[in-house]
């Protein structure tokens, strides 16, 4: 009983092992949510903030950022490369401040940025195991830039809404990936709106 109770247990185990072996091979799609730090929008708001302390005296202070945040969809072509699209979402909130008078430094309104962003992506799996990971990944395309000014003193700085658009990039060299067969959680190390250093969670299927 012993012997044959052992032997249905190395089945079970055996039949597991390969069902996920399979299941990992046959995965065709995956979804990702990450969540970076500096991003090329947030970039672009520090020169901004540089170009202010010069040129405006401290106009814009206090920088508050949200993001980015990631959503990603890739279809695999062939094992070592998959083809998709990601969207990011982030924010900047800043104070712009009136320093007409040192002696009485006041804030005269808020400054707040989103950035909607849509890319067609590339990813290179270079390195695929059963929980773990390698692959490069390249993104190229456009950001949605919407600007709005609320102003307490309109005779100096009237209220605003501008929307303006741009390109937009994510080059992440190196990306890991490690967990389960199909959930798992990622780290890439890159340049780009999704940021410079950015994390998550990643579903095959």
């Amino acid at each position: 009983m012993k012997r044959i109770l052992i032997m249905a247990i190395t089945a079970l185990m055996s039949v597991t092992a390969i069902n996920a072996q399979e299941g990992y091979e046959d995965t065709q799609h995956e979804v990702a949510l990450s969540y970076g730090a500096l991003s090329t929008s947030q970039w672009l708001n520090v020169f901004e903030h540089i170009a202010s302390a010069v040129f405006e005296n401290g106009k814009y202070e206090n920088e508050r950022n949200f993001g980015p945040i990631g959503v990603e969809y890739f279809y695999r072509a062939k094992k070592w490369i998959g083809v998709g699209g990601t969207f990011v979402y982030g924010s900047c909130t800043q104070d712009i401040v009136n320093r007409s008078d040192p002696d009485n430094v006041k804030k005269d309104g808020e400054m707040v940025h989103n950035f909607f962003t849509l890319m067609p992506a590339v990813k290179f799996d270079w390195l695929r195991k059963k929980h773990f990971g390698m692959y490069s990944k390249l993104a190229f395309g456009a950001t949605l830039r919407q600007e709005s000014v609320t102003s307490y003193n309109l005779e100096k700085n009237p209220s605003s809404n501008d929307v303006m658009v741009h390109v937009n990039w994510q080059v992440s060299p190196i990306g890991m990936e490690f967990g389960g067969v199909y959930l798992r959680g990622f780290a890439e190390l890159g340049i780009g709106e999704q940021g410079t250093l950015l994390a998550g969670l990643r579903y095959k299927f």
